[in-house]
Parts: structure tokens; C-alpha cells; sequence
């Protein structure tokens, strides 16, 4: 199980104006307690700062670094700002949020997930735009996971995003996800498949109860990876208990260290 800290975005508010005023004393506190958390990735992302994006991810990767050893998502639609990202990190391997089987896109970034050897999140998105259903998401899966492997992508470092969408605007979106998870399990073994959860309920009331009834589902399909909020005790109490119950965690360790350090409290 992989998970990656979504907290340091510049579209969150507390966070833009850190980034703006460059304190690296809040964002390196943001990373550690990520990582504190359970986060194995940081992911890294200021889109929002549109005319000095580039110099932004320069200063925010060596930033973090300086606070924590784990490894980097980098997490922008902008190729420049992908590069100076990827020329930055230097925690173990890096990963690269995100790709498409969009045409340009995919030319775009490649280049750079080879360079620099990285994990890639690809995203089930055509230049149809967002798949409607689940047959469409499979056939992009089998695109991209061609396309990649036959670049010279290991299948280990490949991330497949399904892409979910808020099931307020269509009842069988969730099952059109789970459905595509379990394609991805089934059929590509050693490929991964990730996503992040908040969409699923978006436009509705309660929405952490949707969005951790998800993660469990999603995780019995084969979800292996998440871009998500670690500080969310109740998300990661759920994390810790799902993998030990479809057999994912050795003798129940790490539910059993979660427990000893206090999460169930």
C-alpha cells in the first residue's frame, strides 16, 4: 500500500499564502507530520501559482528535503514545472503525477518519466476527455499500459488512476471504478493502481462517510494506492484495518503498531 500525502497543494488556504511568503517553516512542518502520519510519498503541487510555477516547485521540492527523506510526487498539468521538479528531488525514486493517453500529454511527459526514472500516475483520460464508463476506462487502461511498458516503463512503476467521479451526478460511478480496479488487478498483476478519494463525494452531505466507505471498497478490488489527507486519523484507521483483513498485513502488524500508537483512540 502506497500512500501520498496530498496536504502540501497552494490550492488549499493555508497553504497558498505559506508558499507566497516562501515560510519553509510551515511547509517543512506539513511534510514531517505527512510523514509522521504514514505518508511514503509527499506530494508536491502549485498550480494555482501560475506566472512563477516553475521557480515555486524549484523552492518547494529542496524545501521539503531539507525536512524529510521521503520520496516526491510531483504534481502538475505544467511540463517545465515537472522538470524542475524531477532535476530537484533527489529522495529515492520520484514520481510524477500525472500522465494521460491525451496525445500531447503523453509526449509531453514521458520523456521525463524516462529521464529520470520515476513512477508515473497515469490517468484514464483520453483525448475524448473523462471515460463515461467502465469499458471505456479498460480500454485506456490497455493503451496506456501498452504504450508505457513498450517506452521502457517497468509495469511496477506504473499507477493507473481510474478517475473518479462524484456519484451525485451518476449512481453507477463508483461501480464503474471498482469495476476498472479490478480489470487493473486482474490482468496486469505488477501494475498499480491508485487514485485520490474526494471526488466520489462531491455535491453531497456527509462526505467522509462516502469517502472511507469508498477507500475500503476500493481496496478489496485491488486499489494499492492513495493520494490522500494521512492526518486523517479515521481514513488511516480504515487503511490499517482494511489491509488486515484482506490478508495484506503479516500477523496484523501494522494494525497492531497503529493501535499501540494511539489511532483507534
Amino acid at each position: 500500500m502506497l500512500i501520498i500525502g496530498e496536504l502540501i497543494n497552494t490550492s488549499r488556504k493555508a497553504v497558498k499564502p505559506a508558499v507566497e511568503q516562501r515560510d519553509a517553516a510551515f511547509i517543512q512542518t506539513l511534510a514531517k507530520k505527512q510523514v509522521e502520519a504514514g505518508a511514503d510519498y509527499v506530494d508536491v503541487n502549485c498550480g494555482t501559482m501560475v506566472y512563477n510555477e516553475v521557480e515555486t516547485m524549484e523552492w518547494l521540492v529542496n524545501t521539503i528535503q531539507e525536512a524529510v527523506s521521503a520520496p516526491l510526487c510531483i504534481d502538475t498539468p505544467r511540463a517545465e514545472a515537472i522538470e524542475a521538479g524531477l532535476a530537484a528531488a533527489k529522495n529515492g525514486q520520484p514520481m510524477v503525477n500525472s500522465i494521460s493517453a491525451e496525445k500531447d500529454r503523453f509526449v509531453q511527459v514521458l520523456p521525463m518519466v524516462l529521464k529520470y526514472k520515476a513512477k508515473v500516475v497515469a490517468l484514464c483520460m483520453d483525448d475524448n476527455g473523462i471515460p463515461g464508463s467502465a469499458e471505456e476506462r479498460i480500454t485506456i487502461v490497455r493503451h496506456l499500459v501498452k504504450d508505457l511498458t513498450d517506452a521502457g516503463v517497468p509495469e511496477d512503476d506504473i499507477y493507473l488512476d481510474p478517475l473518479i467521479t462524484p456519484i451525485s451526478t451518476g449512481d453507477k460511478f463508483g461501480l464503474d471504478v471498482l469495476e476498472t480496479v479490478r480489470f487493473i488487478r486482474q490482468e496486469y498483476p505488477r501494475v498499480h493502481a491508485a487514485c485520490g478519494l474526494s471526488n466520489i463525494s462531491y455535491g453531497l452531505p456527509n462526505r467522509k462517510v462516502l469517502n472511507h466507505a469508498f477507500m475500503i471498497q476500493t481496496m478489496a478490488y485491488g486499489m494499492d494506492a492513495y493520494i490522500m489527507d494521512p492526518l486523517d486519523k479515521a481514513m488511516m484507521g480504515f487503511v490499517h484495518a482494511s489491509q488486515a483483513l484482506i490478508g495484506q498485513d503479516p500477523f496484523c502488524m501494522g494494525y497492531l503498531k497503529a493501535h499501540r500508537n494511539g489511532l483507534y483512540e
